[in-house]
């Protein structure tokens, strides 16, 4: 392709980019309790900084939908004022794990946690939104908000409700032409008309609320970077920095399998997000990460090079500098759909059926992650889903064998072979409590790959227990 040629797809890539991240950057800020303009600045950074590093070239980074739940969270815990401080220590985190080549790790995490954590996430934003699409207050608590939901249609006002509603239609329906989504993208046309309508007919609903860029921005003073000390602090630093790597990692992934370009770096794409993280932190704006939406329609808008995501960060900052405040005529209750929409997107149905048919633990260790997200919060929820994940391979991988072979008047010799470790004694002494007491038994442990120490002194009291009836010889060739 010539460089004009190139250019030119770039050019249009990066339109179709920044008509999509629009509203989703101000939607995501929105539903994150920020003011709307730190959802543009993310955006922004995202093209400017993260865009123009090394790792993975097609892939566009911004706020994202899947760390709504935890910025939420964390600015009412906290407050605003401390939300710099703790995007900036978890860019700090992610450069370090870049630095020390820990990103290609982030692909060992167990893929059913992570669509756990997606779809966990996915029904608090949904349960969440859902109000917000009709002015109404949400429930602190994720089981809060699901329980809510039955009393919602009295509390809800009717023409923001049917503002919002009207959004996720078109969400819907205006993908299946083709044609036209190429040229508009569906969170746009659905923003759009829903301002649209809302100002023409003077609808009562409530509008996204305009500070300004330089009121929104608040950088973190030294006595903010002082509070990295507290305990809880650094728990969630930490939650940002590993579920915005671990997003972004998988969302590259995803995105190398869009294209024939070159694939992913993942060290140094950890470092282009720490890198933006840290930019973001510094100007009190929402954690980055990549995002599979933007990303997906880069590629098939037809971008060949990252000066498409850059330029994307372009457009974003000129609208922000000079235009914002068409922000104010966007009526909430149409984000709310955006995001009620990006949250179904989120649970990962068709994966379930899949993983169902071949993979029925994975399944288990997806739900639960999820539910343990909903009842308790996004940190508990991946840790809960980590340690069931690890004992789920644990026990896969504890296979025990054990083979019987008469010999008449030599005896029998018993073949233990695979993993014996603790998650399968109870099985390996039921099989050697079953011999008969009065033969000669010889053991044979050579096929074992691998015997923990609660498996061998068991074996060692057998073998000692039987030595009282007749010989049991125990033979190891590993």
């Amino acid at each position: 392709m010539r460089k004009a040629d190139l250019r030119r797809a770039d050019l249009f890539a990066s339109l179709v980019v920044f008509l999509v991240a629009l509203p989703l950057c101000v939607g995501v800020a929105i539903a994150s309790g920020v003011p709307a303009e730190l959802g543009l600045v993310t955006g922004i950074v995202g093209g400017l900084v993260a865009g123009v590093l090394p790792g993975s070239s097609l892939q566009v980074s911004g706020p994202a939908a899947g760390l709504t739940v935890l910025v939420y969270e964390a600015v009412q815990t906290y407050g605003l004022r401390a939300l710099g401080v703790l995007v900036l220590g978890a860019g700090l985190v992610q450069l370090t794990l870049g630095a020390l080549r820990l990103g290609r790790w982030f692909r060992a995490v167990s893929v059913a946690v992570v669509q756990g954590m997606l779809a966990g996430i996915g029904l608090v934003l949904i349960a969440g939104q859902v109000y917000a699409m009709g002015d109404a207050s949400a429930p602190a608590s994720g089981l809060g908000k699901i329980a809510g939901l039955v009393s919602l249609p009295g509390d809800a006002h009717p023409v923001a409700l049917a503002v919002g509603g009207a959004t996720v239609v078109v969400l819907l329906l205006w993908p299946r032409w083709r044609r036209g989504a190429r040229v508009v993208p569906a969170p746009l046309l659905a923003v759009a008309l829903a301002a649209g309508v809302t100002g023409v007919f003077d609808l009562s609903v409530r509008r996204v609320e305009v500070r300004g860029l330089l009121d929104a921005v608040q950088p973190p003073s030294l006595a903010d970077l002082g509070r990295l000390t507290e305990v809880g602090m650094l728990g969630t630093v930490v939650a940002f920095a590993l579920i915005a790597s671990a997003e972004s990692l998988f969302s590259a992934a995803a995105v190398d399998r869009l294209h024939r370009g070159p694939r992913t770096d993942y060290d140094r794409e950890l470092i282009a997000q720490g890198a933006g993280n840290a930019v973001c932190g510094a100007l009190g704006a929402l954690p980055m990460t990549a995002v599979i939406v933007r990303s997906a329609a880069n590629v098939q808008a037809g971008a060949q090079t990252k000066v498409s995501r850059v330029l994307h960060g372009v457009w974003l900052l000129v609208f922000t500098v000079v235009v914002p405040g068409v922000l104010g005529i966007i009526p909430v209750a149409a984000l709310a759909g955006l995001l009620v929409h990006a949250g179904c997107k989120l649970v990962p149905v068709r994966e379930v059926r899949v993983l169902w048919r071949g993979h029925r633990g994975e399944v288990i260790v997806l739900g639960v992650t999820a539910v343990a997200i909903v009842v308790g919060n996004l940190f508990e929820g991946v840790l809960v889903g980590l340690a069931l994940a690890v004992a789920k391979t644990a026990w896969d991988i504890s296979h025990v064998q054990v083979e019987t072979e008469d010999r008449g008047a030599a005896g029998m010799v018993v073949r233990v072979m695979g993993n014996a470790t603790f998650l399968r004694l109870p099985k390996l002494l039921d099989a050697l409590e079953a011999l008969p007491h009065d033969r000669d038994v010889r053991l044979e442990l050579g096929g074992l790959r691998h015997v923990d120490h609660a498996c061998a002194a068991a074996l060692e009291r057998w073998a000692a227990a039987r030595d009282h009836e007749r010989v049991a010889t125990i033979t190891s060739t590993s």
